[in-house]
């Protein structure tokens, strides 16, 4: 008698047992849906999703890792990104979004089922709320573009207890640019992803497959953004905020549309500061068609670049736009001064009441000149009659020549000759000059650029 109730608590036992065996097999036998799979996984007698899921070590590796980190055994979620969009409000905005899922995989034995069942996964959408998931949050410098609902997300369970959690994220980040260099820099935007609750010791979050690059959707739509590299990372100690929190971050570098800012921006500029050259070409006194190509270039020069900078960002330093509107402005101010003193000169009243008279060039004018002046009894003058030799003497000294070349003080230029003088100086040096800065422009940012990618 005294073994009975030892014997009646045993009996119980494996009663008991064989009932859960025989429920259990009967829940994952053929013709039952996910549904009453995973109802029947997820009772609270048997999974608590408050739980870390235990950890498996299948591989030499996993053990080498555990060795190495005092044996603490860290729950591994491998993680992926597929990009399906990229979209940037305007060419010149820092601001970019960024359309991705996000994919994280890991282990829980408890959730295995048997291979009685006909799914090789089980849907668990509907069972979200009662399956323990990753506490990810990204760490961004942004917003999130549109709240995550029920259709935004997949959640699958394998037999062997894989878990497959497909979000889709929307992000619009806030990205950091070279704006000294602007338009030439590339925009680097960074998102990372980490636990908010779990040190590196319960959740380690590494890349799947080890992927250096994200995968991109065969679909992939951009607009306004031109992604021309990206990585995938472990977060640097030094840029996070909590240095035991295992994180990984996505790093998407994008480029502005150069052809976009040529055709906008630097050829309209060079039409109108080479426009404003050709004043150089008309006459002097031409006030009227002067006055016009140097006041409308100037403001057809200050509308295209007010229209345009109010589209940049703001910002204190002195970027490459203002570098171009600001050279280009001095150009054409320069060209609209250079007339201004060339008028003045021109109409200025002429020293000794010289007369101008056009001629073919300038030694010719002179030859003219000289030619028309009145011989002077006590002016010097070069003979070549008093010898081998020619000499120098006073006109009246008996010299019988008649053709001789006068030595005489050179009076000043007529002011007019002065006037065109300056104009034709003004051909040459403006459009050198110009030229000048556009080949140390374009070759001093694009250096900036090289380096910028070198980094």
């Amino acid at each position: 008698m005294g073994q009975q109730p030892w014997m009646l608590v045993r009996m119980a036992t494996i009663f008991f047992m064989t009932n859960q065996t025989l429920a259990l097999s009967d829940i994952f036998e053929e013709g039952k849906s996910d549904k009453e799979i995973l109802d029947n996984l997820l009772k609270t007698t048997r999974y608590d999703k408050r739980l870390l899921p235990p950890v498996r070590v299948n591989t030499l590796l996993e053990q080498a890792r555990i060795q190495e980190h005092d044996r603490t055994q860290s729950l591994t979620v491998n993680v992926s990104v597929l990009l399906l969009s990229l979209a940037s409000p305007d060419e010149s905005s820092l601001k970019y979004e960024v359309e991705f899922l996000l994919q994280q995989q890991w282990y829980d034995p408890r959730l295995k089922y048997s291979n009685q069942s006909q799914y090789d996964y089980l849907n668990a959408i509907h069972h979200h709320s009662d399956i323990w998931i990753p506490d990810t949050y990204f760490i961004m410098h942004g917003d999130f573009k549109d709240p995550i609902v029920p259709m935004h997300f997949a959640l699958r369970i394998y037999r062997n207890g894989s878990v497959n959690y497909l979000m889709r994220r929307h992000l619009i980040l806030s990205c950091q640019g070279s704006l000294h260099i602007f338009p030439f820099d590339d925009p680097t935007c960074t998102f990372s992803m980490e636990s908010i609750s779990y040190e590196m010791t319960a959740i380690r979050y590494v890349w799947k497959n080890g992927e250096d690059v994200l995968r991109k959707s065969p679909s992939l739509m951009t607009l306004n953004a031109y992604l021309i590299n990206n990585s995938t990372l472990v977060c640097p100690i030094k840029s996070s905020w909590r240095g035991n929190y295992s994180c990984l971050m996505v790093e998407l570098i994008f480029t502005r549309d150069r052809a976009f800012y040529f055709t906008t921006v630097f050829i309209p500029g060079i039409i109108l500061v080479t426009s404003s050259f050709i004043t150089f070409w008309l006459e002097w006194n031409a006030v009227p068609a002067r006055v016009m190509i140097g006041v409308t270039t100037m403001l057809n020069f200050f509308t295209t670049s007010n229209g345009f900078r109010s589209t940049l960002p703001v910002v204190s330093n002195l970027t490459a736009m203002n570098v171009w509107d600001g050279v280009c402005m001095c150009f054409i101010y320069a060209s609209l001064l250079e007339f201004v003193c060339v008028n003045y000169v021109g109409r200025k009243r002429p020293l000794h009441n010289i007369v101008y008279k056009p001629a073919e060039n300038i030694l010719a004018q002179s030859n003219q000149k000289r030619n028309s002046m009145p011989m002077v009894p006590n002016e010097i003058i070069t003979c070549t009659n008093c010898g081998p030799n020619p000499c120098t003497h006073t006109a009246n000294n008996g010299c019988p020549e008649v053709s001789f070349l006068q030595v005489r003080k050179k009076e000043p230029p007529h002011p007019i000759r002065v006037a065109k003088t300056i104009d034709v100086i003004a051909r040459i040096t403006f459009p050198t000059a110009f030229a000048i800065f556009l080949i140390f422009f374009f070759y001093h940012y694009k250096s900036f650029t090289n380096v910028a990618h070198e980094e």
